[in-house]
């Protein structure tokens, strides 16, 4: 697939971006990406969290979701961009909660923990970046515990109406990166952001991803009229 960055590139494109991030997430997705946080940790909620890794986890407003509704023992957030990880920092410590949620530079195909460790992991809008998904996918089950370990995915994935659809690739085809070029000054980023979404496979597809890689008791649940998916897996 052509559009795949490596991971060099994904670093230093969310880097470039992180400055204004939050406020490009919120003002493009008109606050719908906000809810779909909250439905993500609605279903979290119906298994075992006392132990939380959020991978992929940028400027940490899924982990701060988590940790705000679960108030999980322990949640770490991981990332692959140093600058994404300074904004997360500095938000959990206007929050006052730089004890309760920790961050680490780290890469998704190399989690830096032990096997069995986390009860659950969050991924919200990073897994289509990840530079090989498959082996992203294994090293994720190593880390969750083997008896009742879960996986959440929130990802961007592809409306089956054909009206909706229109209008979803219309907007984020080209409305959406002139936007962002905008408000970050990045046009590209926010192109290959549209690209990696519309390639990234959906529904269906993403669960005969999990299946192949050793998941069982799937599930997936479309929101917003299919604009975006959470994948529930357990190893």
């Amino acid at each position: 697939m052509t559009y795949r960055k490596t991971k060099s590139d994904i670093s230093a494109m969310f880097d470039n971006i992180a400055h204004s991030y939050d406020l490009l997430n919120h003002l493009l997705s008109f606050n719908i990406d906000k809810r779909w946080r909250k439905r993500t940790v609605l279903e979290l909620s119906k298994y075992k969290h006392d132990n939380v890794l959020d991978i992929a986890t940028g400027t940490g407003d899924l982990a701060i979701e988590v940790y705000n509704k679960l108030k999980p023992n322990g949640i770490v957030g991981i990332d692959i961009s140093a600058k994404m990880l300074d904004v997360a920092i500095l938000k959990v410590k206007q929050l006052k909660l730089s004890e309760n949620i920790k961050f680490q530079q780290a890469d998704s195909l190399n989690i830096p923990f032990e096997a069995d460790v986390f009860d659950a992991i969050t991924i919200g809008f990073g897994i289509r970046n990840f530079e090989d998904i498959n082996k992203a996918l294994q090293e994720i089950k190593r880390v969750l515990n083997k008896e009742y370990g879960t996986v959440f995915i929130l990802e961007f994935s592809k409306p089956q109406n054909l009206i909706v659809k229109y209008l979803y690739n219309l907007y984020s085809g080209i409305i959406m990166p002139y936007l962002g070029k905008l408000f970050s000054g990045d046009y590209k980023a926010y192109k290959y952001l549209n690209k990696s979404s519309l390639n990234f496979p959906s529904g269906k597809d993403f669960v005969a991803i999990l299946l192949k890689n050793g998941y069982k008791n799937i599930r997936y649940i479309p929101l917003t009229m299919g604009v975006a998916t959470i994948y529930i897996a357990q190893k």
